[in-house]
């Protein structure tokens, strides 16, 4: 795993680039918060593959639990992918519902969550 960092307007913003699914867990998140808090970084940008694909199925609840520390733990979070490809309404209707905030946000590209995380 590979930490791109963004500094914008002295917010520090880790980018995960991985080719592997490193947030399989709620666990793996807390981990992953601690790690980067620890390390100076205000706001986290992951990229959707390195994501279990169960995040996405909303019965697995894997990603209410997961996106729940996130929040608790005041971490900005933006998941670059392509979500139209994921059939489910109710999915859908959650990207769109999250990305009315600013805590958790869905995008298809850098340039978006760059732009998501710092406005």
């Amino acid at each position: 795993m590979k930490i791109e960092t963004h500094t914008i307007n002295n917010i520090k913003i880790a980018e995960i680039i991985t080719d592997e699914i490193t947030l399989i867990t709620t666990e793996d998140a807390i981990d992953l918060i601690g790690n980067l808090y620890y390390q100076g970084y205000d706001k986290i940008i992951i990229h959707e593959k390195s994501i279990t694909p169960d995040f996405f199925d909303l019965k697995t609840k894997i990603a209410g639990d997961m996106l729940q520390k996130f929040t608790q733990y005041q971490m900005p979070l933006t998941i670059i992918g392509d979500f139209l490809k994921f059939k489910s309404k109710s999915l859908n209707d959650f990207i769109f519902e999250s990305n009315k905030g600013k805590q958790i946000n869905f995008v298809n590209s850098q340039s978006e969550a760059i732009k998501s995380l710092t406005n």
